[in-house]
């Protein structure tokens, strides 16, 4: 795995051997992006009725007829400032396509921030063909949101029912509906592979919670349901893990809960207040206890983000670099035990514990600096567009 990830305080991860693969955003006709994760694989069963009274197990088929038409071609054409113009004329630039798919009767759908990006227009295609523009409401490239809003009169909505994806568990059967090299509605089978991981976002940032699945997926399934037995949409396809482009089993999902939760803020506001604290950190593992055995476990600050709340705060980063497992690890800097009161011990615990806050929150971080506990004070701020891409200060 890359030494350093970024998230909305930007993290690193450090220790234990990974099979490295690029992870793809799935828009067809542009703004691919790579990062790097992990891996895993298995299938379906026909109609079951449970006995205990949850909803009822359907067939992949059954999932398709009811959902397919609510699921829509999305395709976006930017528009640019041509850089080879004296003048600076706009020149219309290569577009992207992609899926997405109806919430309600009001013509909301939600798809991938990565397949609008900075579309000047945007085009849905229904299941009848009937292709209609759509306003892009608001955008979450923490995320990977974005939520478009059709004329409820210009198009036959079918909205999809979401469930809840802090249900899902590991093995469960699950579907995607997508649009995959532009094939509309294609359908594809497969189970949860493995739950809470994270994801690099198109801005650099991370996304929690993430969902992994071995149903195939590929570019232009971005922003398309991942649908679970009961037919309820779990996750929003987002990229795959790939070494050469294509589905190798192995898919991710941002969970449909962390799109319910941001979705009145997207149509209130058109953009999402994350909290930012401003630093890059590691968990210590036993991997440093060669480099640096007296170092306790904890999350380990790397660097501090010039001007950031942490540096405000007096938050120190590593000041002595070191090689360890093929990473490049800055030592010496403060060890993050506590965010609060409650006990941290890794960087995703860290990372999970920011995302409940929002900008302005004062925060208590307890720091260990060189042996000595203290409580720092640290008022959080919004995070910036991109993550940055320089971690600045030790």
């Amino acid at each position: 795995m890359r030494a350093l990830v970024r998230s909305p305080f930007v993290h690193a991860l450090a220790g234990g051997a990974v099979v490295a693969v690029a992870l793809l955003t799935l828009g067809v006709g542009g703004r691919d992006s790579t990062t790097t994760t992990v891996l895993e694989q298995a299938q379906f069963s026909g109609a079951t009725t449970p006995a205990d009274g949850a909803a009822p197990e359907l067939t992949p088929h059954a999932i398709y007829e009811r959902d397919a038409p609510g699921v829509v071609f999305v395709r976006s054409r930017p528009v640019a400032v041509a850089a080879d113009s004296p003048f600076g004329e706009r020149q219309p630039q290569s577009g992207a396509s992609g899926t997405g798919f109806v919430l309600d009767s009001e013509g909301h759908i939600l798809t991938n921030q990565h397949v609008v990006g900075e579309a000047s227009t945007v085009q849905v295609e229904f299941s009848d063909t009937r292709t209609v523009t759509a306003k892009v409401l608001g955008e979450d490239p923490t995320n990977d949101l974005a939520l478009l809003r059709v004329d409820p009169a210009s198009a036959d909505l079918r909205p999809l029912t979401l469930g809840d994806s802090t249900t899902a568990r590991v093995g469960d059967p699950v579907v995607a509906i997508g649009n995959p090299f532009g094939l509309e509605r294609t359908l594809t089978t497969g189970v949860v592979s493995a739950l809470e991981r994270q994801l690099t976002a198109p801005n650099g940032f991370t996304i929690q919670n993430v969902i992994q699945t071995d149903a195939p997926i590929n570019p232009g399934s971005s922003g398309g349901p991942l649908i679970d037995a009961s037919g309820r949409v779990i996750g929003i396809t987002s990229q795959i893990a790939s070494t050469g482009g294509s589905n190798a089993g192995i898919g991710f999902a941002v969970p449909i809960d962390t799109a319910t939760k941001l979705l009145p803020e997207l149509k209130r506001t058109g953009s999402v207040a994350h909290a930012y604290l401003g630093i890059t950190v590691t968990t210590i593992d036993a991997s440093l206890d060669g480099v640096q055995p007296q170092l306790h476990r904890g999350v380990l600050v790397q660097a501090v983000i010039k001007r950031s709340p942490a540096a405000r705060a007096g938050v120190r980063g590593g000041t002595v670099e070191s090689q360890v497992g093929g990473n490049r690890i800055q030592l010496g800097g403060d060890v993050i035990t506590s965010i609060n009161g409650r006990t941290l011990k890794t960087a995703e615990e860290l990372t999970a514990a920011l995302a409940k806050y929002r900008p302005g929150d004062r925060i208590r971080l307890g720091i260990l600096r060189g042996g000595e506990a203290m409580q720092l004070e640290v008022t959080l701020a919004r995070a910036p567009k991109q993550a940055p891409s320089q971690p600045a200060q030790p």
